[in-house]
């Protein structure tokens, strides 16, 4: 396991002046986001900027993606500098790492009057007024670790990229998606995050990527919302949807890793994913001809290129008044996968089904379903679902981040088509997960993480 030695080397509190903070970040020689030599921090709103960011740095033993090495990042107090290392035996490295200090969830801002909360939609219309969070993945001297670089919190723009980056030509991207709620206390929460932040460890491992130890990808998204939190909506009118990203981009002209890495995120409130409403029942048309994923392949990783090969029959869907496509699978045609964005469901009398894991994506909404409708008392399987039995269900819904629970109220194969007007199981289930998320209910469970 990795090795730690702790060293604290400031002894008194870090200057919150603005003149202190531009000191500092020239002493240190911040690095710029996107290429912009400013103080980021500096321009900053004051409702947005949270506290004093300073750079860090972490070393992770190449490899050590997935499951593998110890991929422990020690948060260091607020008044020291500590050094620490991640990595097994003779690769375990050392680097002195300067503390940030952490945000005060009595400091968030109230929803600012710049959004039309009443009409708010899923895209990118506010982006533009937001912070984002950039950390940055380098091979060590010893070519063994990757030394991550904090740039912390600053405005979002656009970031420098060299056209042959990594992530344009080859493909190394992938993504989470989470959401932050404002409570009726005004308290912002997170959602399970550390489940995105495994999944984030698990594809890089598959896509053979560096993986953002887990407590910087949580202090990352933790920052972002914090920076951002007038754009977390008032209690039940949205969310801020937070965008974790990381990308290949390093250059690279033959075929192989990136040799550095950039994670970043990013933010956007947000309200209804499909149009009509979050409760509308939506219409879904299933797809016999094109696959999204394949045995062996990368359905179950949430990399980029998972998704713009699904639109060509997913815009086509729309234009004949459908919501999304359902996929099947690519070997028998005849067992339902998921919905171009989320899984699915089906409900038969008091049990319920989903689709195995393997070709598709093990979404943490998902998880969370079936923990609750257990707890609730359903039997709960994952197994294969042929379309056949699913159009003979009682009730079917699908789930995802960014759909959250949708019932579904139509679905059509060629020339079958079946209506389905019970709702019963969907609505109790997204009542049980959005009081959990929203705080409204209690969390037997334990997954709500106040920011």
């Amino acid at each position: 396991p990795g090795t730690k030695t702790e060293r604290p080397v400031c002894g008194g509190p870090t200057s919150t002046s603005r003149r202190g903070r531009r000191g500092a970040m020239r002493a240190r020689g911040a690095a710029p986001v996107g290429g912009r030599g400013v103080d980021l921090m500096a321009r900053a709103s004051p409702l947005a900027r949270p506290a004093v960011a300073t750079r860090r740095v972490a070393r992770v033993a190449v490899g050590a993606g997935g499951g593998g090495g110890d991929r422990r990042a020690l948060e260091p107090p607020a008044c020291g500098a500590r050094e620490y290392c991640v990595g097994h035996g003779a690769m375990a490295r050392s680097r002195r790492v300067v503390p940030r200090a952490l945000d005060s969830s009595s400091m968030h801002a109230p929803p600012t009057d710049d959004v039309d909360w009443d009409n708010l939609g899923f895209s990118c219309e506010h982006v533009s007024k937001t912070m984002m969070f950039v950390a940055r993945a380098t091979l060590g001297a010893d070519g063994q670790t990757w030394e991550w670089k904090e740039e912390g919190v600053g405005p979002y723009g656009a970031l420098a990229m060299d056209p042959s980056a990594q992530c344009l030509n080859y493909g190394q991207s992938i993504f989470e998606g989470m959401k932050a709620q404002r409570t009726k206390e005004g308290n912002l929460v997170l959602f399970r995050p550390s489940e995105n932040a495994k999944r984030m460890r698990d594809g890089a491992a598959r896509m053979s990527m560096a993986p953002p130890p887990e407590d910087l990808f949580l202090r990352g998204v933790k920052a972002t919302v914090a920076a951002n939190a007038a754009f977390v909506p008032p209690n039940g009118k949205g969310a801020l949807y937070c965008r974790p990203l990381l990308l290949g981009s390093g250059p690279i002209l033959g075929l192989g890793p990136a040799p550095s890495y950039t994670f970043l995120v990013y933010c956007s409130p947000v309200g209804s994913y499909f149009k009509g409403g979050q409760l509308d029942p939506i219409r879904l048309k299933v797809e016999e001809v094109e696959h999204r994923a394949a045995p062996g392949g990368t359905g179950n990783t949430k990399c980029a290129g998972n998704y713009s090969p699904v639109l060509n029959v997913q815009l086509e869907a729309k234009q004949r008044g459908f919501n999304d496509v359902l996929y099947l699978d690519a070997v028998s045609n005849t067992y339902v996968e998921e919905v171009s964005s989320c899984n699915i469901f089906a409900v038969f009398g008091n049990k319920i089904v989903t689709p195995s894991l393997g070709t598709i994506l093990p979404g943490v909404t998902r998880k969370s379903i079936m923990d609750l409708a257990r707890s609730k008392g359903f039997e709960v399987e994952e197994a294969p679902l042929a379309i056949d039995d699913v159009l003979r269900a009682d009730e079917v819904f699908t789930t995802g981040t960014a759909v959250v629970l949708s019932p579904v109220g139509y679905i059509e194969r060629g020339e079958e088509g079946r209506e389905y007007q019970n709702t019963d199981v969907a609505m109790s289930l997204y009542e049980a997960l959005t009081g959990i998320q929203q705080q409204t209910m209690d969390d037997p469970f334990g997954w709500v993480v106040t920011v």
